[in-house]
């Protein structure tokens, strides 16, 4: 199996989760998260996997790190748990948990890694979240705080920074259609917590170079939006998907400006001034890419699946199924050009506005536990799609694979297995997979210039 040669220096990572990999949910001073609360809701997790446990990496984050030195990382992607630092979301401040942070990321500096840590993956402190969550403008200056906290304790020794993790994610799955925490099932009335998380993402990057923080980003969700169908109301559907999963945060951050007048006219507050905030600058841009999405009209007759969630037929748009490529274990598509296809759309679209990128996670669902040739194929196609982006003239710096271990995937539990490591729910006993083998053998050819093989 071979990959190209990549630029010198081009980084190389992997990535976690703070509520899908640490566990000790109510341990150390951590208070409950949104999505602590909407977990132990009845049927929600669907396998029914505990995921106050996760894969125990509160505990085991030393053999994590171990893993990743192994990997020959040159960076880990993890999040902090906003709750276990502030565990009313505002006030006072846990020491226990920002000790946790400070020894994982001495652990990381002493073998060599960067710390590149997200300020918030989708962890809501729950009496945020029982005060309207992200609807609620406050929420987003609670979270600045928040920032700042972290980066006095860490600022000295993380020299990467991610303020929010797929900002749309959490508006359409958590506040649209209720699927993830907090369950809201709004539709557009979702809005302002798009706008929110905006707000917040650009009073953190303030709060971040207060503190002395530096090397600042943020992880945004994109995927190609393919047409269905030839009708008017088929490229309509599509144009609007493509506005609220692509462009409704790309471009307020890197332009000022939402991408549709409708859409900005229903965002709450002084929305002007926030764009001026939205859009503080930022050092680099990071792409979280899996598979493309093809839309078309509504489908009034039936509710249509989205990531394997339900979608309303109220919506104006339709998810259609892609067919004649082979699928992950979510039923997610493997299209590897998607990945070029997404990184020079964005070249093309903003140009001297773009920033460097990443990618912040890519990756695949796969249950093999030990030969995952499955996942090695799809990493090494998108790796081959990123550098043919690269050699189209996007200015790509680093990859994180999503992700390090298996972990418990959201409202699917442990049941869709993303890891380079295989985790043992009932022992938490961390297995390295052929994947594991495959991408430390492409890092160290990568890094001594021996060729792009990876055996």
């Amino acid at each position: 199996m071979n990959v190209p040669s990549f630029p010198p220096g081009f980084l190389w990572g992997a990535s976690a989760s703070a509520f899908q990999t640490e566990g000790a949910s109510d341990t150390d001073g951590k208070g409950p998260s949104g999505w602590d609360d909407f977990a132990a809701q009845p049927g929600r997790i669907k396998d029914g996997t505990d995921t106050t446990r996760g894969t125990g990496f509160h505990q085991h984050y030393r053999e994590d790190v171990a893993l990743l030195a192994g990997l020959g990382a040159d960076a880990f992607r993890f999040s902090v748990s906003w709750p276990r630092v502030v565990p009313g979301g505002s006030g006072s401040v846990n020491p226990q948990g920002l000790d946790f942070y400070d020894r994982l990321v001495d652990e990381l500096c002493a073998h060599g890694i960067t710390p590149a840590p997200t300020l918030y993956h989708w962890d809501t402190p729950l009496p945020l979240d029982e005060a309207g969550g992200w609807l609620n403008r406050d929420t987003a200056y609670r979270f600045a705080e928040y920032a700042g906290i972290v980066a006095e304790r860490l600022a000295d020794r993380v020299p990467m920074w991610i303020t929010i993790n797929e900002p749309a994610e959490v508006t359409m799955l958590g506040y649209a259609l209720g699927e993830h925490a907090p369950g809201r099932a709004l539709l557009f009335d979702a809005l302002p917590a798009a706008h929110h998380q905006l707000l917040a993402h650009g009073l953190a990057v303030r709060a971040l170079r207060g503190a002395g923080a530096d090397n600042i980003g943020i992880a945004v969700s994109h995927t190609p939006v393919w047409t269905a169908g030839d009708r008017d109301e088929d490229r309509l559907g599509a144009r609007l998907y493509d506005t609220i999963t692509n462009w409704m945060f790309a471009d307020p951050i890197l332009t000022g400006r939402y991408p549709d007048e409708n859409f900005a006219a229903l965002m709450p507050g002084p929305v002007e001034d926030d764009l001026s905030t939205i859009s503080t600058p930022i050092d680099w841009y990071g792409v979280n890419y899996y598979s493309p999405t093809l839309v078309g009209a509504p489908n009034p007759e039936a509710l249509e699946s989205f990531s394997g969630f339900e979608m309303p037929a109220e919506l104006p748009f339709g998810i259609r199924e892609i067919e004649g490529y082979e699928k992950t274990d979510f039923g997610w598509p493997v299209v590897p050009d998607g990945l070029r296809e997404t990184l020079v759309q964005l070249h093309s679209r903003f140009g001297d506005r773009l920033p460097p990128l990443y990618i912040t996670e890519n990756g695949c669902a796969v249950d093999e536990p030990a030969r995952d040739t499955r996942r090695i194929a799809y990493l090494e196609g998108h790796l081959k799609a990123l550098r043919t982006a690269i050699d189209a003239g996007v200015d790509v710096r680093g990859y994180f694979t999503w992700s390090l271990t298996d972990n418990v995937e959201w409202t699917e539990g442990a049941s869709k297995r993303f890891g380079l490591v295989h985790i043992d729910y009932e022992t938490l006993r961390r297995t390295p997979k052929d994947s594991y083998a495959w991408y430390r053998d492409l890092i160290r050819a990568q890094k001594t210039g021996t060729g792009g093989s990876a055996h």
